[in-house]
């Protein structure tokens, strides 16, 4: 036996090791590795055997050195780009290899990638499938996947003549036009995997025209089957699997890739450690790789640099200054850069051709100069000129919009009393200078018909001063009918109008301002308790009063049109002021109400009736008023509030007091602080909301009522409409509710009716 010292034994054992392992990482290629194959260039971490390559990127020369193949399999490399991650090859198997089982479907697989750090480019590529009546699906590994794309393709058939068209119509310049779905179909493919799954599908159960178009299943660079199409789709009729020519596809690969395990948890990324990376040049760096399939990282050169980042000293500084149009001035070259400068004496952009003029420092510093002294008069002179332009502009537009909006029809209406019209027309200067040019910190709210701005006016009056929205022309002359009327409206619980503004496009309207809140706002508030019931009891009889004023009081009724507990403003002592008369109108003393030309109001406030005819009078703000009085009972939302049985809040409301129930609607604080007149309260609602408009009583009426129940709370006055009805009685007795509906009132009141 012979004996081989340790030593030498040692050494010849990690021989053996290195010779049958790849490159160990962090080192180069040794110099006996081949370059490249065939007309191919083969950079490093790319290479041809043992210790050549970085793991997982080896690939094979054939014998006669002529091709290059990823792995032994059918991809032949072409282009190898490190830039972009990327490896251009051709697929000899050319398409997808379909396997019928017997039945009217196949399915094949595309594993051209193998195993390794290579996935199908999901930018560069498409899936193309050619035939009649066919459809083929993209899926995942062994067909049982889940599905990732798909197209199908057809021969439309003519019922006329019977023929096959098996091509798309040319296009304006003659070419055929894009493969959509006549003879061919392509779809992008939205997951890079190194292989998938094709499930294959006849759509015709006749089979009659298979024979018409080679029946094909490819995954295809983008563009390749356009410029081919033309060949493979005219190629001879029938199927034939021999026919496959080569098709062109883009790998994109990366260093260590992985399988992501969990959706948005990368299995794998750069190293923590920089001498695991891969990138061994000084001037590289490391980005990490993410898709829908795998994650891993590659290497490039930073900017200014150029070469291989996966070999020591591989990124090599770039010379811009030899670039063509990098530098037409005096090009300095800097590490990673460049610098780009014009010759002394001249100034202008370096960078383009003749761009570098010839100046003198003293002509220059007198055009600067004289440049600089007739800019600033130019300046000036052009800043005074449109100064006066916008001055006269703005007064042009001022007289423009005052005649536009009547304003002289306004100032006939209030001639009469001089006190109204000094004070009624106010100019837009003085409202601008109140507002601080309508500053949005001065805004107090916002609703359907505008915006409401608080102001502060010479005489030191805090004002509320609403901005309407664009309003329809034809109804100018009466809104300012209306102005003058309001003007002259005087009512303790009505929110007093100072005047109007005619020199804007839409007039502007300023009212006394009012400091503490809506009653929306005091009632909705957080928490178990809101206004007491008296409180809330009072305010309804000072809106009852407010509206059976302008009903009946002024010189013709106006109706309020919008009235909601958003609308009832609430001043230091919580008494009631009925504002935003923005939908207001207007009724002749000769006429019983008015065809609106738009419906106006709020959901859950608006008389049904008025909604589905149009036709406005009283009657519809004593039904608004109606839901205001069950809000102040309940305290719900009229426009939100759903019952169990998905009624609206009057329809729920109304039912609850018929069956003698009202207690469980009611708002818990009004049954502990009421008494009898609450239930008497709630008679007068639903009096109120009665369907036909005219068995509801006056606003007159319903304020008598409702001063009748704060001042005692022994009898109230009967309401007889001559109609089914609620009847009020004595409060001795018990109370009778009843009522009967046809079938048009119970549609109108039921809950799918928009309130």
């Amino acid at each position: 036996m012979t004996i081989i010292p340790a030593g030498p034994l040692l050494a010849s054992l990690l021989l053996l090791c290195s010779a049958a392992v790849p490159a160990v990482r962090g080192t180069g290629p040794p110099p006996n590795c081949l370059a490249s194959c065939g007309n191919v260039s083969i950079p490093y971490p790319f290479g041809i055997g043992d210790g050549c390559y970085w793991p997982g990127f080896n690939l094979t020369c054939d014998r006669n050195r002529t091709r290059l193949l990823v792995g032994g399999g059918t991809l032949q490399v072409v282009e190898i780009s490190l830039v972009n991650s990327t490896l251009r090859v051709v697929d000899s198997a050319g398409q997808v290899n379909l396997v019928f089982d017997g039945g009217e479907d196949g399915n094949g697989t595309w594993g051209g990638a193998g195993a390794g750090p290579y996935v199908v480019s999901e930018r560069h590529n498409q899936f193309v499938v050619t035939g009649c009546n066919v459809q083929a699906t993209l899926v995942g590994d062994g067909g049982g996947g889940n599905v990732i794309s798909g197209c199908s393709s057809f021969c439309s058939i003519n019922d006329k003549w019977t023929g096959v068209v098996t091509s798309s119509p040319a296009g304006n310049g003659g070419a055929a036009a894009a493969c959509s779905g006549i003879g061919c179909c392509e779809t992008p493919i939205p997951i890079g995997r190194p292989s998938y799954g094709v499930q294959f599908k006849w759509l015709d159960s006749s089979h009659e025209h298979d024979d018409k178009l080679p029946i094909a299943v490819r995954i295809a660079e983008r563009g390749w089957f356009g410029a081919a199409s033309a060949a493979l789709l005219g190629d001879s009729p029938g199927y034939s699997p021999t026919r496959r020519p080569e098709v062109p596809l883009v790998l994109e690969f990366a260093v260590d890739s992985k399988p992501v395990v969990l959706p948005g948890v990368a299995s794998s990324g750069c190293p923590e450690d920089a001498a695991r990376s891969a990138c061994r040049s000084t001037h590289s760096s490391c980005h990490n790789i993410t898709g829908n399939y795998r994650s891993g990282y590659v290497c490039r050169c930073q900017d200014g640099y150029q070469g291989n980042p996966y070999l020591a000293g591989g990124c090599q500084d770039v010379d811009e200054c030899a670039l063509p149009g990098m530098c037409a001035g005096e090009c300095t070259n800097t590490v990673g850069g460049y610098m780009c400068r014009c010759p002394r004496g001249t100034r202008g952009d370096p960078r383009i051709k003749n761009g570098c003029v010839k100046s003198s420092l003293g002509i220059s510093i007198g055009i600067g100069i004289g440049s600089g002294a007739g800019l600033l008069l130019l300046v000036l002179g052009a800043a005074f000129v449109t100064r006066q332009l916008k001055h006269q502009r703005r007064r042009m537009l001022r007289q423009k919009f005052f005649k536009q909006n009547r304003g002289n029809l306004l100032q006939q209406l209030v001639s009469q009393k001089a006190d109204i019209a000094e004070r009624m027309i106010i100019p837009l200067v003085e409202l601008e200078k109140a507002t601080n040019g309508f500053d949005k910190a001065r805004e107090i709210g916002k609703g359907g018909h505008g915006t409401v701005y608080k102001g502060i006016m010479s005489d030191l009056h805090v004002v509320a001063i609403k901005k309407s929205k664009v309003a329809i022309q034809r109804e100018i002359d009466e809104f300012i009918n209306e102005v003058a009327i309001l003007s002259q409206i005087n009512h303790r619980n009505v929110v007093k109008l100072f005047g109007c503004c005619l020199e804007t496009e839409v007039p502007l309207l300023v009212y006394e301002f009012i400091s503490n809140g809506t009653l929306y706002h005091h009632l909705h508030a957080e928490g178990p308790t809101s206004l007491p019931w008296e409180v809330r009891l009072r305010i309804a009889a000072e809106t009852a009063g407010a509206l059976a004023y302008l009903h009946s009081a002024v010189a013709f009724p106006i109706v309020h049109r919008d009235i909601k507990s958003q609308n009832i403003l609430l001043d230091d002592t919580l008494t009631a002021k009925v504002s935003d008369f923005g939908a207001s109108r207007g009724i002749p003393i000769d006429q019983t109400g008015v065809v609106a030309t738009a419906i106006q109001g709020t959901l859950g406030y608006l008389d049904p009736i008025y909604c589905s005819t149009g036709r406005l009078n009283e009657k519809s703000d004593v039904y608004s008023f109606g839901v205001l009085l069950m809000e102040l009972l309940t305290r719900k939302k009229p426009y939100l509030y759903r019952s169990s049985e998905e009624d609206n809040l009057i329809t729920h409301f109304t039912a609850m007091l018929a069956k003698g129930s009202l207690v469980d609607v009611l708002d818990p604080q009004v049954v502990n602080e009421g008494s009898k007149e609450v239930e008497e309260v709630a008679m007068l609602a639903a009096a109120c909301v009665r369907l036909q408009a005219e068995h509801r009583p006056t606003m007159r009426l319903v304020e008598m009522n409702l001063e009748n129940i704060r001042a005692s709370h022994v009898k109230v006055v009967t309401l007889d409409m001559n109609a089914p009805s609620y009847v009020l009685t004595d409060s001795r007795n018990t109370e009778e509710v009843s009522r009967q509906y046809s079938l048009e009132e119970e549609y109108l009141l039921s809950s799918r009716y928009p309130r």
